[in-house]
């Protein structure tokens, strides 16, 4: 027997740039405190809770929601590089589903530096080494930082596969501008045109300016998830639901195949989004809004067809008919997604949840998407590992 999992409530506190934020354990509670107040309910309510980050030490999960309570719930830390917030949600609905538990938080945080990521546990294996050895056959370019070659990588074989212009990234970014100036949470909210992202500094000539990479942030977001019978008895929200979801890894294809593409994880996208179509018995055609993962604005433009949004080969047809944004076909990353609202990596995938679940009440203000009922969520990590989770709404108009 399944439970249905409703998303009572969600909170999330402005994304700051590293060094301009408090410190990972206040802005943790900081968002647990928002999306428990969000759902009505105390801390004493909850009975397990799924902590993410990347950058910390173990237990730093306790160390934050100790600062909403200390109940001696099972607190599970959770780390799955940029994908880490949303494998909480995973955990978090999987315990809701099976009858483990019927009210769960779900919270993600990050503390970051400035800069381009690096590694810190530099005395042993890096996970990477076998995906490090594939970009170094297939692009090159040992300078650059190391996201820049895998997903500037990703992004030149796109170009050269379909023959897709570097001004289609730069609307893709010029886009997720646009949408950031009304989310007052976003990091970066000034509006951008497309020649002003061309005209940025080049990372890699030809390839990538400076205004397609997403920044280094610091933040955090959280929600809550119940079964739907606990909702009903305790007055909750039930107007949110998950209806749909799956989690992916790597499969040989990632790196046999020799494309970039699957390299930064199409494959393990298309798989999950496969997935969750099946399972909630739609197709991407049903879908109204989609908050996607684009570190970069060439990830974004690779999800669209990963996810099934328009044909492979079709994103820059997708993206230069505006059916990627307001009065087109799906409106994508109305949050301003990763490159504008700022991709704290722990927080990233419950900062997703939080705005499709604002999108789906119909309260995202200047933000929302008409008449929004259906809901999807896509979130990468390389090394690697993918959840897409698709939502529903059953509020009345």
């Amino acid at each position: 027997m399944t439970h249905a999992v409703c998303v009572a409530g969600v909170g999330m506190i402005p994304f700051a740039k590293p060094g301009a934020s408090e410190p990972y354990h206040r802005m943790g509670a900081a968002a647990g405190r928002l999306a428990l107040e969000d759902a009505g309910i105390a801390y004493g309510a909850i009975q397990q809770a799924y902590v993410g980050y990347v950058y910390g030490d173990s237990t730093s999960g306790q160390k934050a929601v100790y600062g909403l309570g200390v109940t001696g719930i099972p607190v599970v830390n959770v780390n799955n590089n940029c994908s880490t917030g949303s494998t909480a949600l995973f955990l978090a609905r999987q315990a809701i589903q099976s009858g483990a538990a019927d009210c769960v938080l779900a919270l993600g945080f990050e503390q970051m530096k400035p800069g381009a990521l690096g590694t810190v546990f530099d005395d042993r294996p890096s996970p990477f080494e076998d995906f490090d050895r594939e970009v170094d056959a297939l692009v090159g370019m040992p300078d650059l930082p190391i996201a820049l070659r895998y997903f500037g990588g990703a992004g030149l074989a796109h170009m050269q596969k379909y023959g897709t212009p570097l001004s289609t990234f730069a609307k893709v970014r010029a886009k997720a501008s646009r949408h950031a100036a009304r989310n007052p949470l976003a990091l970066l909210r000034k509006q951008l045109s497309e020649d002003e992202v061309m005209n940025a500094p080049m990372l890699w000539p030809g390839v990538l300016t400076r205004l397609m990479a997403c920044p280094p942030t610091c933040g955090a977001a959280a929600a809550v998830l119940v079964s739907e019978r606990y909702a009903r008895e305790h007055g909750l929200r039930t107007d949110v639901r998950i209806a749909a979801q799956a989690m992916t890894t790597d499969k040989a294809d990632s790196l046999e195949s020799h494309d970039m593409m699957r390299v930064v994880g199409y494959g393990m996208s298309q798989d999950a989004a496969q997935q969750v179509y099946a399972q909630a018995g739609i197709g991407p055609e049903d879908v109204d809004v989609v908050e996607l993962h684009d570190c970069f604005a060439q990830n974004e433009l690779i999800s669209y067809e990963a996810l099934g949004l328009c044909a492979e080969g079709g994103a820059a047809a997708f993206v230069d008919g505006g059916d990627n944004t307001y009065g087109g076909r799906v409106v994508t990353n109305p949050s301003g997604g990763l490159l504008s609202k700022g991709h704290p990596l722990g927080a990233t995938g419950l900062a997703q949840c939080y705005e499709l679940t604002h999108q789906l009440r119909g309260s995202a203000e200047q933000r929302q998407v008409d008449g929004a009922r259906i809901a999807l969520q896509h979130n990468l990590g390389l090394g690697g590992a993918c959840v897409v989770t698709l939502y529903e709404t059953h509020r009345a108009d």
